[in-house]
């Protein structure tokens, strides 16, 4: 018989191997998922898992998909190890984009360069401009953040809506609901000449390491953990809970905002319907994959962009539907939550000879107590005198 029992302290080893475990897992299921499908799963691994990273060009793709990942996953870690549960980081993003795109709009032949840090502070600005009603709401009406910001993602889309099929939308787009293609000089700076790869990456690592330094070798990344841990131990310390509130947020939304503005002016070049990708609701996944730490999100992100661009050429090649990038997205979050079970607890495995019943007449171990109030009636009968000097006693079940 297998049971879980508690482990005396959570097990730093399962903390890391966790992830690694639930990745073996989706890879399991997925190899069934294909087979189920009539598909060869070799080929579907090959198509996840290898067709991303086999060429230069394809790396700098996988690069272009994991940015946005990583920027947003690192404001989802600040709040959520400050215990605040923002989980509408894909509005903020959309937010950002329609910022950005509303600057590079203003942009003409005579623009200077000036115009690309303009572009990225307008994304900031957004997504902190839509986090914030979130931090508010909280702040004075003690609303729920997690219903607040998810529900704001949908406002966000009909806004994007509403400009791209309105004010926004390009005359000469022959009808299409786009804005007009932005102008040359408000492209985001290429890394690597004749790809789509550009100075987002190096954001995203510096922001990486600016995450680090904030949240373990600062004084006000130490109070904002210690909040999320321990609110009651936070306000014995001093900690402002308002203050907490307002930087997780702000920040998450500003980081989520930086990636709508990268990617509306960098791969699209234009503000359209399908700028929602999804990219805040798997940043939360590549979140916890990633165990709240920067160098684990890098990593999840990279695993992340490789789910998405799988799915893309599972499409293309595979015939498979859409919707298998978000399967396997949620097979590694399930198995995640799954995993991280072992975390706090271990696995145990009783014979069927020894386990006790009411009647079988077997003893049990002796048990040592200090707390006869709290061990009254338990298994094992162990009691302590009122002069607190413990004892251990046996009871024999079914034997007076």
């Amino acid at each position: 018989m297998l049971r879980l029992e508690v482990r005396p302290q959570p097990s730093v080893r399962w903390g890391y191997a966790s992830p690694l475990l639930a990745l073996a897992i989706t890879v399991i299921i997925g190899v069934i998922l294909f087979a189920l499908l009539g598909k060869d799963p070799v080929r579907g691994l090959q198509v996840f898992f290898w067709e991303p990273i086999k060429s230069t060009y394809a790396l700098s793709e996988l690069m272009v998909k994991a940015t946005p990942l990583m920027i947003i996953a690192l404001g989802l870690a600040v709040c959520f190890r400050s215990n605040v549960w923002n989980i509408g980081a894909e509005g903020q993003y959309l937010i950002g984009a329609i910022f950005a795109a509303g600057v590079a709009l203003m942009a003409d032949k005579t623009t200077g360069p000036w115009i690309v840090p303009a572009i990225l502070l307008a994304g900031v600005l957004g997504g902190m401009f839509w986090a914030g009603i979130t931090a508010l709401l909280r702040d004075r009406f003690n609303a729920s953040e997690i219903l607040v910001s998810l529900m704001l993602v949908y406002v966000a889309i009909q806004v994007l809506n509403y400009l791209v099929y309105g004010p926004w939308k390009d005359p000469l787009g022959y009808n299409f609901p786009q804005t007009k293609t932005f102008e040359t000089v408000t492209q985001i700076p290429k890394l690597v000449p004749g790809s789509r790869l550009n100075i987002g990456l190096l954001l995203a690592l510096a922001g990486a390491v600016a995450v680090w330094v904030f949240l373990f070798r600062t004084y006000s990344g130490f109070a904002q953990q210690v909040g999320g841990l321990a609110p009651a131990a936070a306000r014995y310390a001093g900690f402002s809970s308002r203050k907490a509130l307002w930087i997780a947020l702000l920040t998450s939304g500003g980081a989520a905002g930086l990636a709508g503005a990268l990617e509306v002016a960098g791969p699209i070049g234009q503000l359209t319907p399908y700028v929602p990708a999804g990219y805040g609701f798997a940043a939360i996944i590549v979140a916890f994959v990633g165990r709240l730490h920067p160098v684990g999100i890098v990593f999840s992100a990279i695993l992340m962009s490789m789910f998405y661009i799988g799915g893309e050429l599972a499409q293309s090649r595979m015939g498979l539907p859409k919707s298998i990038t978000g399967v396997f997205q949620g097979l590694l979050l399930f198995a995640l939550l799954a995993c991280d079970t072992l975390i706090n607890y271990r696995i145990r495995f009783t014979p069927a000879a020894l386990r006790a019943t009411p009647s079988g007449g077997r003893h049990q171990q002796p048990v040592l107590s200090f707390c006869p109030e709290l061990d009254e009636g338990s298994q094992g009968g162990s009691t302590v005198p009122r002069d607190g000097t413990p004892q251990a006693s046996q009871t024999t079940e079914g034997v007076r």
